[in-house]
């Protein structure tokens, strides 16, 4: 990668950007099976309104991550698929998910360690 690579304009930036919305992520990972309904991918989910679901599943597909699919003999039934650039982003948000699992603790420890009462330094923002 460039010295360049995290410019404001740049690609990485971007991918940056996609993958640290709280939820983007997480949907893109509930669909990595196959497609799902909105009420499938909630249950699959957790903790996700239906509203923040909606604005998710439509700024993935405005990013060319999710497609929508309509039954035509059922126009109220939608599913949610990932498209072969969604599928893409599957293993660097498994690679996140390791790291994650292998060193979240620490990050943890380290917050909590910064969050602690300390006359010496000002309180940061916990």
């Amino acid at each position: 990668m460039t010295t360049n690579a995290f410019l404001a304009d740049c690609r990485a930036r971007l991918a940056f950007d996609l993958l640290s919305n709280t939820w983007n992520a997480v949907v893109l990972w509930a669909l990595r099976d196959g497609p799902r309904r909105p009420v499938e991918l909630r249950e699959r989910i957790g903790g996700i309104s239906s509203k923040v679901l909606t604005e998710t599943l439509r700024r993935l597909q405005s990013n060319g991550l999710v497609d929508r699919q309509t039954d035509n003999d059922h126009p109220s039934r939608v599913e949610y698929q990932l498209t072969f650039l969604g599928r893409t982003l599957l293993a660097p948000i498994d690679a996140v998910g390791a790291w994650a699992f292998t060193y979240g603790d620490e990050v943890m420890a380290a917050q909590e360690a910064a969050c602690a009462p300390n006359p010496q330094r000002p309180r940061s923002a916990c």
